[in-house]
């Protein structure tokens, strides 16, 4: 049975991932390459490793190590020190946003040195890594059945899913956030709407209402009245809004399999407009990014 998880990364996602696989008596054993990090981890009654070779040594086979490090080449550099490290059976699990090819790719190379790979889309933000995930699993069956428990845990109540073979979870990931720009875009342009009305409406009190048994009722609307709530015109923010990349990987995917996602399409060039124009949507959109994910936000002048 698993009880016990390497975790690298303790950045925004990583460090609460970390408390909430400790609150579901589960051990880990968490690094990062920066000392500062680590402090505060230590500080905050995590097991540390100074580094990658002390996290390995430490971990009782069959390793089981979560990757919870930024897409793109650092996912691969961190791959290639920590599999001389590792031995056959040994489980990898990728819990950021990789593209779903580059996924499938580290997969197929990683079955050759004999080390397990599952790949985990997992959603929620900051405060689901801490008190509960939604994960999207990806990879062999045996693998998965073998972190099952993990999962479980770690995730909210019906929570989690086994997407299938490998590289499918992140494929179910990519697909989520491309529904996440949409939907994030649908509501913005909704309160750009009101907001430019000639009446005179408090938009916190009208997203609390949708939120109390309308049919467009969800977290992103309770996330709309709590940033209202704190700047009820959102005039100490700009509208540029961020893009991590993944609503582009869902429409290039679409174009490639020849299915329709206008919408998607249309709130991903938004996000490029907004680069240039500042719009009270744009303004929610970051608003929205910044209040679930700790998104960055630019200031307004």
């Amino acid at each position: 049975m698993l009880t016990q998880v390497g975790l690298i990364g303790l950045g925004k996602m990583g460090f609460p991932l970390a408390q909430n696989i400790q609150d579901q008596g589960m051990d880990v054993l968490a690094y990062d390459v920066s000392p500062e990090v680590l402090q505060k981890a230590a500080d905050a009654g995590i097991p540390t490793a100074n580094t990658i070779t002390e996290l390995t040594e430490k971990l009782t086979p069959r390793r089981v190590i979560w990757m919870m490090v930024p897409a793109g080449p650092i996912v691969d550099e961190t791959i290639e020190k920590v599999v001389p490290h590792l031995s056959q059976g040994d489980i990898l699990i990728d819990g950021g946003n990789s593209f779903y090819k580059d996924t499938f790719r580290r997969y197929q190379a990683l079955k050759e040195k004999g080390i397990d790979y599952l790949d985990c889309g997992t959603s929620g933000g900051v405060s689901g890594a801490r008190y509960g995930v939604c994960a999207m699993i990806g990879g062999l069956a045996e693998v998965f059945s073998y972190c099952e428990d993990l999962f479980r845990k770690i995730s909210v109540e019906n929570g989690y899913v086994y997407a299938g073979q490998p590289s499918s979870g992140h494929y179910v990931k990519m697909v989520h956030n491309g529904i996440e720009y949409g939907m994030m875009q649908a509501i913005a342009e909704g309160f750009e709407l009101m907001e430019r009305s000639d009446f005179d409406m408090d938009l916190a009190s009208i997203a609390k209402v949708w939120n109390h048994g309308s049919v467009i009722r969800s977290w992103l609307i309770e996330l709309t009245e709590n940033a209202l709530k704190k700047d009820p015109h959102l005039e100490q923010i700009k509208g540029i809004m961020h893009a991590s990349g993944e609503g582009l990987w869902t429409v290039q995917t679409a174009l490639n399999e020849g299915v329709p996602t206008p919408v998607i399409a249309l709130s991903l060039m938004m996000r490029h407009r907004s680069q240039t124009d500042d719009t009270f949507s744009g303004k929610v959109v970051a608003a929205l990014r910044n209040e679930f994910g700790g998104h960055k936000v630019e200031k307004a002048d």
